[in-house]
């Protein structure tokens, strides 16, 4: 069975630029990187993965395709580029020339304007992707789906994919506001969905794997195994679990819940569709 980690980062910690790893997360205040990633994958037998931005500057494009260039294991490289810019479509040809680049993401999670993603300049900057084969990221919290519901509306030919299930309050078990706008994002046919990042919004400390099922069946009944793809968000899982608490989450739930079939597009399917990966 092909499997791919469709979400996780690599940095070299700098704690200027890194100022979003706070105290209370000190064990992500390290370097981590293809090569410490490399043996873990092997050991729970993936055929590679998809490292995403972490920071928001060219400089992370370079630093990531070239991890890309030496580590033939990163099959592709979600980065950024600043989707306001006036000459947005010149960036874009110029960073057409790496295979490995296979779309963008924004931290929009952070952003003080809730709806940056509906502003005409944002907007003009989505218009672009597909003319260059580029997916976009949607790294968003609950209050943001409405706007994200309202800006793949414009783009049905768009390739989208929602990071992190949307970072609902699991830790809470906050569920029905979430569930209403998972099921509305949903509804449209160009947006995946990725299964990453679920352990660090439960109790870091305290959670158990029941802890997300209601949330799982949520994004499986509404995405359908069809546009649903595993990620382990590693390093910053780390928070809450180690890589192969990740692996026991999903396979105790997908084996139960998944026809074999459906599994496998879990696995490594859909990000292989989605990304275009080689």
């Amino acid at each position: 069975m092909l499997r791919i980690d469709s979400h996780q980062h690599f940095w070299k910690f700098n704690k200027v630029r890194d100022s979003w790893i706070t105290e209370d997360m000190e064990v992500l205040r390290d370097d981590f990187l293809p090569k410490h990633l490399e043996p873990i994958l092997e050991h729970f037998e993936f055929d590679g993965c998809v490292v995403v931005q972490s920071d928001q500057s060219p400089a992370e494009n370079k630093f990531q395709l070239q991890n890309a260039k030496t580590n033939p294991f990163i099959k592709g490289v979600v980065g950024w580029v600043d989707l306001q810019a006036d000459d947005i479509e010149s960036q874009l040809e110029e960073l057409s020339v790496h295979e490995r680049l296979k779309g963008f993401r924004h931290i929009l999670q952070g952003e003080e304007d809730r709806a940056l993603m509906l502003k005409p300049a944002f907007v003009n900057g989505i218009s672009k992707l597909r003319d260059f084969g580029y997916t976009y990221d949607l790294l968003i919290f609950p209050d943001q789906m409405k706007y994200a519901a309202e800006l793949v509306a414009k783009f049905p030919n768009q390739l989208f994919v929602l990071d992190h299930i949307a970072k609902p309050e699991i830790k809470n078990k906050k569920i029905a506001d979430w569930q209403k706008d998972i099921e509305m994002l949903a509804g449209f046919e160009n947006v995946y969905c990725k299964v990453s990042g679920i352990v660090t919004e439960a109790d870091w400390n305290y959670w158990k794997a029941e802890d997300f099922t209601p949330y799982l069946d949520v994004v499986f009944n509404a995405f359908r195994a069809e546009r649903v793809m595993y990620g382990s968000d590693w390093p910053v899982s780390l928070l809450a679990a180690i890589y192969g608490q990740l692996i026991d989450i999903m396979e105790g739930y997908v084996s139960k819940k998944l026809s074999l079939h459906q599994q496998e597009l879990f696995w490594g399917g859909n990000a292989t569709k989605f990304y275009n990966l080689k």
